[in-house]
C-alpha cells in the first residue's frame, strides 16, 4: 500500500512541474524570441516481485512480475522552431531566418545568446555609441567585439543594412561600409543551452562551442530580416490541450492516493 502512495505522489509532483512549464509558456506568448519548453518524464526503478523462472513447478515463465516505483521529470526541452516574423518598421530591429543566434555581452562580461533582435543605439560615458538590446547589453560583431562607434560619428547618419552591416553616410550623401557587421553563431546542440533571462541563453558543455556563421564552416548561414522581430513560437491551442492533459493526470494521481489511503484504513480495521 505504501508503495502505491509514493508512486502516485511522484506522479503529482511531476505533473505539477509540467503545469509550471505550460504556465510559463503561456505567460511568454508575447515575448520576443521566446522558445516553447516541454516537460519530459522518465520512469523510476522497478521492483521485481517474481522472476522469470519462479513458477510452482520450476518451469520457465514467459514473463516476470515487476512493479514500477513512479515517475520523475527527466528534462525540460526547448523547441527552437522558427517563430512568426512581426513587422516593426525599425531599421535597428532584426529577425533571424535560420538557426543562428545574436551575441550580447552583459555587465559582467559574460557572452549570452539570443534570438531577440530588438536593438538600439545607446550613448556611453566615454562619448561613444554602442548597439544594445533592450536590457542594455552590448551587441557583438562578427569578431566577437561590442559594436561601438566613436564620437566622430554622427549617429543620425548611421544606418544598418539587411545583412547587419553598419553603414555611415558621408558628406556626399553616400553610405559607406564601416567594416562592422552584427555577428551570428550557431550551436551543434542548441537544446543544451542554459536559459538565462530575457530570452537569452548561456553556453554549456552540452551545447558545444559556438560556430561562427561568418566562417561558413559546415553551417547554413542564417538570413537577417530588417524591420522585423521574431515572435514566440508558443501555440496557445496546443498549450491549453497540454494543460488539460496535465491537470487530468494530476487528478488521477490524487485519486490513486485517496484509494490507497482508504485501503490502508480498511486493513487497519480488520482486527477490530
Amino acid at each position: 500500500m505504501m508503495r502505491s502512495l509514493w508512486t502516485a505522489a511522484s506522479g503529482m509532483t511531476s505533473q505539477q512541474t509540467a503545469v509550471d512549464v505550460i504556465a510559463n509558456n503561456l505567460a511568454n506568448v508575447n515575448t520576443t524570441g521566446y522558445k516553447t519548453q516541454t516537460a519530459q518524464f522518465k520512469t523510476l526503478l522497478y521492483q521485481t516481485s517474481q522472476a522469470l523462472t519462479t513458477s510452482a513447478n520450476g518451469d520457465t515463465k514467459p514473463v516476470g512480475a515487476q512493479v514500477g516505483l513512479g515517475v520523475r521529470n527527466s528534462a525540460i526541452a526547448t523547441n527552437f522552431t522558427q517563430g512568426n516574423l512581426t513587422s516593426t518598421g525599425l531599421t535597428t530591429d532584426f529577425a533571424i531566418d535560420g538557426d543562428g543566434f545574436f551575441q550580447v555581452q552583459n555587465e559582467d562580461g559574460d557572452v549570452l545568446y539570443t534570438r531577440n533582435g530588438s536593438f538600439t543605439w545607446s550613448p556611453m560615458l566615454d562619448g561613444t555609441m554602442m548597439l544594445c538590446n533592450s536590457e542594455g547589453y552590448g551587441v557583438l560583431d562578427s569578431t566577437g567585439m561590442p559594436i561601438t562607434l566613436g564620437p566622430e560619428y554622427n549617429i543620425a547618419r548611421v544606418e544598418l543594412d539587411q545583412n547587419g552591416n553598419v553603414l555611415y553616410q558621408g558628406e556626399d550623401g553616400q553610405f559607406e561600409n564601416t567594416g562592422i557587421q552584427i555577428g551570428l553563431v550557431q550551436f551543434v546542440n542548441p537544446g543544451g543551452l542554459e536559459k538565462a533571462s530575457d530570452s537569452t541563453y548561456m553556453q554549456t558543455d552540452a551545447s558545444g562551442e559556438p560556430i561562427w556563421e561568418a566562417d561558413g564552416a559546415g553551417v547554413v548561414p542564417s538570413k537577417l530580416r530588417q524591420g522585423y522581430l521574431e515572435a514566440s513560437n508558443v501555440n496557445v491551442a496546443d498549450e491549453m490541450v497540454n494543460l488539460i492533459v496535465a491537470q487530468r493526470a494530476y487528478e488521477m494521481n490524487s485519486k490513486a492516493i485517496t484509494a490507497s489511503d482508504e485501503m490502508l484504513q480498511q486493513a487497519n480495521q480488520l482486527k477490530r
